[in-house]
Formats: structure tokens, sequence, C-alpha cells
């Protein structure tokens, strides 16, 4: 069994897969509270699919990229999950997530873009096959400085029209494609780290000034 969840955007999405399909998925889109949606989130998928964590097999989860809040919740709980259960963790990047259901869906069918949202007025990007294949990226940037033509897909194009004027579904991710991005092996896994790209916002405070 299983467990994918990913919380490097706005949507909190959790799925459980039993290696041949999806039994159950939560969805919820909602910026500002991944630390309070994940976990009942992922109780409510095992409660309904008739598990425990016990039965789990394996964990998946989005890298990012993302904003640093969000991103934090859902690598640190998949890194507890994984060690108290002593089972594997596969990280993911989210934008492949995205491509992979891009895909699966027919929403593209030749090259494209996914752009999610990166705040401070840009985007994360990265450029796809028609396939579904990371030609290029992730990347940081405004999005006026990557403007394009081609479908994009993910929430930048929502937010960014003008710059990105042809977008497709999806807006956000779905653990159930990032589970079988795993099950499947669809695009390169890493170690359960953040992929950030940038600083976080908070930085330690540097050495106090000595007093004159």
């Amino acid at each position: 069994m299983l467990l994918a969840f990913d919380t490097a955007t706005p949507a909190v999405t959790v799925a459980l897969h039993d290696g041949e399909r999806v039994l159950v998925e939560s969805t919820t889109v909602d910026a500002r509270r991944h630390g309070e949606l994940l976990a009942p989130a992922i109780a409510t998928v095992l409660s309904e699919a008739g598990i425990v964590r016990q039965d789990l097999t394996a964990i998946a989860v989005g890298v990012g990229p993302g904003p640093f809040t969000g991103l934090r919740v859902g690598l640190v709980t998949a890194r507890t999950l994984a060690a108290v259960l002593e089972i594997p963790v596969y990280g993911v990047c989210t934008l492949d997530v995205l491509a992979v259901d891009a895909v699966d869906t027919g929403a593209v069918t030749g090259p494209f873009v996914v752009a999610t949202d990166a705040r401070r007025k840009e985007v994360y990007w990265a450029a796809y096959d028609a396939s579904g294949v990371r030609l290029d990226g992730p990347h940081v940037a405004k999005p006026a400085s990557v403007a394009t033509e081609v479908p994009v897909a993910g929430q930048g194009a929502v937010l960014y029209p003008t710059d990105f004027p042809n977008p497709v579904g999806p807006e956000h991710p779905s653990a159930s494609a990032l589970a079988r991005v795993v099950t499947d092996e669809r695009a390169e896994l890493y170690d359960p780290d953040p992929m950030y790209l940038r600083r976080p916002d908070v930085a330690e405070p540097g050495k106090p000034k000595r007093v004159s």
C-alpha cells in the first residue's frame, strides 16, 4: 500500500494506491492550513480504505518546488511516518506530478509548460515534451520572462493569463497522479528533501553587534 501526498501548492492532496489502482483520494485547496489539514486527510483516507498505518509499505511525497511553510508540512510528515513504520519514502517534483496528470487526462498533446505560484509575483516552472518528460527546469522566474504561447498547466497560468494565454488543466497537483508517478516510474525520484529554488523568507539573525 502506497500513501501519497503533496503540500507544495495551495492544495493538500492525499491518496492511497494498492499497487494497481488508487483506492481513495482527498484534496482540499487552502493555502493557509496545510498543517491543520494533512494529518486528518491521511486519517480519513486510511479509514475509508479500511486499513491502518501499519499496512502501508511505502510513502510518496511531493518535494516542490513550493513555498517553505506548506512544503515543510508534507516532508516532515513523510519522513516521520517512514521512520516510525520503517518503510521507504520517495520524493517527486511537484511540477512533474502536474505534467503527468496533464498528459494522462489529455489536456496536452504536444510540448507544454507547468507553472505554479511562487509568490512574490513569480512562478516555479518547467518545460515538458508531449509525453510529460521534463526538458528544462525547474526554475523560478517572473512570468513575463518566461511568457509562452504553448499550453501551460498549473496555477501559474490562471494567475498570469497575459503571459500564459493558453491555460490547461490541472490547476493543482493530484495525489493520485503522484502515486502513479511512483508506481509506474513516470519521473525521476528524489530523497524527501525540499526543492526550494530560493532561500526561505525567514532567515537566522546574524551575530549581535558589539556595543562600543
